[in-house]
């Protein structure tokens, strides 16, 4: 296609954005709409109807984004005057559409049908489509049908690389369920810390939710690694984390927590070396078991005796013995008491089988249980505790290594290594989450030039390539894929310490990934999504706080038919954002020249090369994006 077509098509778009759905910014993109005439006005003193305390509960929470956009509330009343009411929360039992929700709004009020959960969508969208014109806030005729494409919708959160408070935690579950996200796996335990109060082992709070120090930089910037001399950690008490678990609840969210096993334990190890392969060392004495690099060498020495504050995969593991099993119990018996979730997660990753091999334990328990090698026995291991989980009606889920040895009966594979595992599970009938560290890792950088980026674990991982996703793989068949419950993005948080850098790393691809798991695949569009929905979404982030990563604007170039020029357009994906912009190859900062509309690149000698478009974007706000370039031509 050439560039003249490419930029007719994108003012085309642009034209029927502006006439048509000025107003339909909503994310994740409904399943059908159907647009009215003219708009509805809401006005302090119109009511909501609701029918039960669950719902009231969702007005209560629709109530608080609209005192902070518009500065007012809406008197919620029970649902037996429907007349009165403005907004009409009607509920519907249909367990064949659990989240899916109808809304139709019309001159005189909103009316959303559904479950509970589908009214509590419902409201979302309807938060959406406000618009505050001349002191009035409308919304604009239309009816929806809305339905989910995917039943688990999720976003895992690392707590344990680096703490995040409450108050933090409830922040990305409120934005959650705004993108009608309805799970967050959040990843408590690691090796570099603890963050979970577990009353029978008090040291797991006093040792193994601190570590003394953690290595600066990129994690192969220094060897030996140069540390920050701070001290990191925190935990969650059992009545925060049950508060968590009841407000991401009223949002619609699930969450599932994670206690990483049999490996990824060194921050418990600390606390309670006699649940390791202590076969192995116990002649050695503490501290006297390395982790590895990559290559196979030895870096550091400290592991059972402090936390530690590097990362990568370490060797030291529980041991597969009784002491261990009755440890594990009772803390997932105290982890069930706090989460009520159908699932646990119990890792399963990255288990290095070095300890494993050369202890006098875990060696009997091959022979004695007539396990082929070591993979054999971590399988052995798992399914010892899913049989545990199972006895207390909960499911198991583990990253894809799970499969290595035998996967255990009734186990849901999180499929991370890309689709391999996912693939393979499906087909031997076990249900699977995808979250393919290609497009849904989301502590990879979001752009191409490093330079440029926060520092990040590596990897490149833009918006369009995650709204490029799509969970079920080719190679699966309709029954086969049936298995495959949704999907998740993973934010693991080495290089992300405060809050800023989480919400960076997190936003705008949590949109991107709203879409991939709400919207139906043949509904998707990144243009439509980029240009129509995203910009007013990301607005709003500005509005309220967020400090999400101002993605590349929209650049369009074309010949000037008159000129014989370049013409260049920049679109910003912030809405009422300004560009400022340079084509001689210097900085672009708010001191260039200011983008006013289709601009003609200044002229350039046969001899000489193409010109640099170098240009930032500055938000309402005032918040400028990175310095971005392209070659014009």
């Amino acid at each position: 296609m050439n560039r003249s077509l490419i930029l007719a098509c994108f003012l085309c778009l642009l034209f029927s954005i502006n006439l048509k759905a000025q107003n339909l910014s909503i994310v994740p993109k409904p399943e059908s709409i159907e647009m009215g005439d003219g708009h509805l006005v809401l006005k302090k003193g119109s009511n909501i109807a609701a029918w039960s305390d669950d719902t009231r509960k969702s007005a209560t929470i629709f109530n608080d984004l609209l005192q902070a956009k518009a500065g007012f509330r809406l008197p919620i009343i029970i649902a037996n005057a429907q007349n009165e009411a403005a907004i009409v929360l009607e509920e519907i039992q249909d367990p064949e559409n659990a989240e899916g929700y109808s809304m139709q709004i019309d001159s005189k009020q909103v009316i959303i049908k559904g479950s509970t959960k589908g009214i509590f969508y419902g409201l979302q969208s309807l938060f959406q489509l406000i618009e505050i014109n001349g002191g009035q806030v409308t919304v604009p005729q239309l009816k929806i049908v809305d339905t989910p494409a995917f039943g688990y919708r999720g976003i895992m959160l690392d707590v344990s690389r680096h703490f995040s408070s409450t108050d933090q935690i409830k922040k990305i579950i409120d934005l959650m369920g705004q993108l009608k996200l309805n799970t967050l796996h959040w990843h408590l335990t690691d090796d570099q810390g603890w963050r979970i109060e577990i009353k029978k082992y008090p040291k797991l709070t006093q040792v193994s939710s601190w570590r003394d120090s953690t290595i600066i930089g990129q994690y192969y910037d220094f060897k030996p690694f140069i540390y920050d001399g701070k001290a990191h950690g925190g935990y969650y008490t059992q009545e925060e984390a049950k508060e968590i678990v009841k407000y991401a609840a009223d949002r619609k969210i699930t969450v599932i927590p994670e206690i990483e096993l049999p490996g990824h334990s060194s921050a418990i190890l600390a606390a309670y070396p006699e649940l390791g392969s202590f076969d192995v060392y116990e002649g050695i004495g503490t501290g006297s078991i390395a982790a590895v690099n990559e290559d196979g060498k030895a870096y550091d020495n400290d592991i059972n005796q402090n936390v530690p504050g590097y990362w990568g995969v370490h060797y030291n593991i529980f041991g597969p013995t009784p002491q261990a099993f009755t440890f594990l119990e009772d803390v997932l018996t105290e982890i069930m008491e706090i989460f009520p979730s159908e699932y646990l997660h119990i890792g399963g990753d990255e288990v290095p089988k070095d300890h494993w091999k050369t202890s006098e334990i875990a060696q009997n328990v091959i022979k004695k249980e007539n396990l082929a090698d070591e993979h054999e026995l971590q399988s052995h291991f798992i399914h010892q505790i899913e049989l545990f989980l199972n006895k207390n009606n909960r499911k198991l889920i583990g990253w894809d290594e799970i499969l290595e040895g035998g996967l255990a009966p009734n186990a849901t594979v999180m499929s991370w290594r890309g689709e391999k595992g996912g693939i393979q599970a499906a087909k031997m009938g076990h249900d699977v989450i995808m979250t393919p560290n290609s497009h849904m890792y989301f502590d990879h950088s979001q752009g191409a030039d490093k330079t440029t980026e926060p520092l990040a674990i590596g990897g490149f991982l833009n918006l369009e390539k995650v709204y490029s996703y799509y969970p079920i793989p080719g190679e699966l068949t309709n029954e086969e894929s049936k298995h495959v419950l949704g999907v998740q993005a993973n934010l693991w948080t080495e290089y992300i310490p405060t809050n800023n850098k989480l919400e960076y790393f997190l936003f705008p691809r949590a949109f991107a990934l709203a879409e991939v798991a709400w919207t139906k695949r043949e509904n998707k569009d990144f243009n439509s999504f980029s240009l129509e929905r995203l910009p007013k979404r990301l607005l709003s982030l500005e509005e309220n706080n967020v400090f999400f990563r101002i993605p590349e604007a929209i650049v369009a170039i074309r010949t000037d038919e008159t000129s014989g020029r370049y013409l260049v357009e920049i679109h910003p994906m912030v809405d009422n954002a300004s560009v400022f912009y340079t084509f001689d190859g210097h900085k672009a900062d708010q001191t260039a020249t200011h983008y006013n509309g289709p601009v003609l690149a200044p002229i350039v000698g046969k001899d000489q090369g193409p010109l640099t478009l170098r240009y930032v974007t500055i938000t309402p706000g005032g918040r400028s994006s990175n310095e971005f370039s392209l070659t014009v031509e």
